[in-house]
């Protein structure tokens, strides 16, 4: 019994080692992006996007979100992915926006660009994310566990459903 117990105990150590090792040759930063086409025009999407007070009502990850400021924009969502300060650091309607994550203490930041462009009667939107995951072992789940686009499919989900109310 001891002997079987200390085998699965080298060989979690063992997993852990090259979750550790695999993570620390992985880049910190990662471009990903993903697409969709949403049947609502570019004025109306942007509108959704840009009203960060509304995102509790439609953001399946975010319980609430305090302003900060208001020039710059600047906020703090609560939600599944913890509470995140965000600023945003650019925005041309409707045509793009820039957020950022404006807090150095989490393991992860980088920015989302959004591009907005008209298809048809609807609107073709782009968003990008220029991610950076600090800490190793969360760098190998978000490549090889959960996809560098988790984040951007759900996101995209939830606003086809707000931006087609």
């Amino acid at each position: 019994m001891i002997k079987l117990a200390l085998l699965a105990a080298a060989v979690l150590v063992l997993i852990i080692l090259v979750v550790v090792i695999v993570g620390l040759s992985l880049p910190v930063g990662h471009t990903a992006s993903r697409q969709a086409t949403l049947q609502a025009g570019p004025a109306q999407v942007f509108a959704v996007l840009a009203d960060v007070e509304r995102y509790p009502a439609w953001r399946s990850d975010v319980k609430s979100v305090e302003v900060l400021s208001r020039a710059p924009l600047r906020w703090i969502e609560h939600g599944s992915n913890g509470t995140i300060t965000f600023e945003q650091i650019e925005s041309d309607a409707p045509h793009r926006i820039v957020g950022k994550i404006a807090d150095a203490r989490l393991p992860f930041g980088g920015t989302w660009t959004y591009e907005l462009a008209p298809s048809g009667g609807g609107t073709t939107l782009t968003i990008t994310e220029r991610g950076e995951v600090y800490n190793p072992v969360f760098r190998f789940m978000s490549r090889f566990v959960f996809g560098h686009t988790a984040t951007i499919d759900r996101f995209i989900a939830d606003l086809r459903g707000r931006a087609a109310s």
